[in-house]
């Protein structure tokens, strides 16, 4: 992992690399190191890491999705990246807001993560821009809602158990 110095000097080669604003901040806690990028930027700044950067980052290891309601903005994609041969492992993150959710698909970059921005996208509401087949993966197509999502009712379809069955609908009936 970087240390808090090395995910600086990190920041500072993609904000030269892709202007000022890509990059809005950085984190170091418990020893991990998190690159916060702005969405719109966040394709460009994973392709430099992975071919143009100094010491670069060839795997993506994972794309994740997480809601930080009530904070604003209160969703968040996270790539993890992998340098092989230094076994350094680096978060980059995007948030965004509920309405806004978009960011553009690495797929081309890195094929695994078709199924990985699928699952955000069925869970969470992000869209992938350009992702080649963006579509529900886990919830039927016509499921309504985003079930990861922290303001998503909770409940669901009632259980039949051997002490409510004389008051749950029955399929014969």
């Amino acid at each position: 992992m970087p240390d808090a110095t090395g995910l600086e000097l990190i920041a500072a080669e993609v904000r030269e690399r892709l202007g000022g604003e890509a990059v809005v901040g950085t984190m170091y806690h418990r020893g991990q190191a998190t690159l916060d990028v702005a969405p719109a930027a966040v394709r460009d700044a994973i392709a430099f890491l992975k071919d143009h950067a100094d010491e670069p980052y060839e795997l993506l290891m994972s794309v994740h999705g997480c809601d930080y309601f009530p904070e604003e903005p209160r969703l968040a994609v996270h790539y993890q990246l992998l340098a092989m041969q230094r076994t350094d492992r680096l978060g980059v993150r995007t948030r965004m807001g509920a309405d806004d959710a978009r960011v553009p698909s690495v797929v081309d970059l890195f094929p695994g993560a078709d199924f990985q921005e699928r699952e955000v996208f069925d869970m969470f509401g992000v869209v992938f821009d350009g992702h080649p087949d963006l579509r529900r993966i886990l919830m039927p197509e016509d499921y309504e809602g985003y079930p990861q999502r922290r303001d998503f009712p909770m409940g669901g379809e009632p259980v039949l158990f051997t002490f409510n069955e004389h008051e749950m609908p029955r399929w014969y009936d």
